[in-house]
């Protein structure tokens, strides 16, 4: 656990100095402070609070932004190291493969967590500032979305990690999560879509929209966030919330699992991998 949390460390002084800490804060909370100001207007005519218009704002943000972020932190995760020549150095020492991927996965969770909730809380702040005040629901809503948001970068940490240490160069790493980062958050939907036009409202076999919801993350992660509450008539997502059997607890493992199966996989075929 102490190489762990020493690897950790090591990641996070590394981001710090090339600048990722920084630049991911200052970006998440310029947009989140952008949608804030612009999409915060009353919203009596939908019986929505600016709360709901600003959580459903964002989370329309962490679905295309968040995961580019945490791909393009770990994609080169391993690979950049072997490159290098580093990671010699680094299985020098007495620190077990397994150990230097779980180190640089908890780093980069710390990174993004810290990005996320400095941005994101900016836009709360400055919400609260503007006087749209809201309930302990509403409130209890955004610290969720944000929390979710942050296991949704997990993800993309973990599956980033996957494809670096099956990549043999950096440049191809960076091309494949470029091309997982289109998949998940557009050609998926659009796939969807299109097959739900092309069934020309015959109705889909029992529980097979949920099975397809659940192996795209980011519409677990939409349907976790926008399906319930005031967010619900904003986002379109309340008719299809009512119509699914996924429940926010099946929901969460299903995200949990998304982010353990990577990253078990990453570390498997590292400890196989020769340097």
């Amino acid at each position: 656990m102490n190489n762990i949390l020493i690897i950790a460390a090591k990641e996070i002084r590394e981001g710090m100095r090339n600048r990722w800490v920084l630049a991911t804060t200052m970006l998440l909370a310029t947009l989140a402070l952008t949608l804030t100001f612009l999409g915060s207007a009353p919203t009596g005519n939908v019986g929505a609070s600016r709360m709901d218009v600003v959580i459903v704002s964002l989370s329309s943000l962490t679905i295309f932004l968040v995961p580019l972020i945490a791909l393009i932190i770990s994609h080169d995760a391993i690979v950049g190291e072997v490159e290098r020549g580093t990671m010699l150095l680094l299985l020098a020492y007495p620190v077990g493969r397994s150990q230097i991927v779980f180190g640089k996965f908890v780093g980069h969770i710390a990174i993004l967590s810290f990005a996320t909730t400095c941005g994101y809380g900016t836009a709360a702040v400055a919400l609260t500032l503007l006087g749209g005040g809201a309930g302990f629901d509403v409130w209890l809503s955004f610290f969720f979305m944000t929390t979710s948001s942050i296991l949704l970068g997990a993800i993309f940490v973990a599956i980033g990690y996957l494809v670096s240490v099956l990549s043999a160069e950096r440049s191809t790493a960076g091309g494949i999560a470029i091309g997982i980062w289109l998949f998940f958050v557009l050609i998926y939907d659009m796939a969807l879509l299109g097959g739900l036009v092309a069934a020309q409202g015959r109705a889909l076999p029992a529980g097979l929209l949920d099975v397809l919801l659940l192996a795209n993350p980011t519409d677990a992660y939409r349907l976790l966030n926008l399906g319930s509450g005031g967010a619900a008539a904003l986002s379109g997502m309340g008719g299809l919330a009512k119509t699914s059997i996924l429940t926010n607890e099946i929901l969460l493992a299903a995200l949990c699992a998304w982010t353990v199966m990577p990253l078990a996989l990453a570390s498997l075929y590292f400890s196989r991998r020769d340097i």
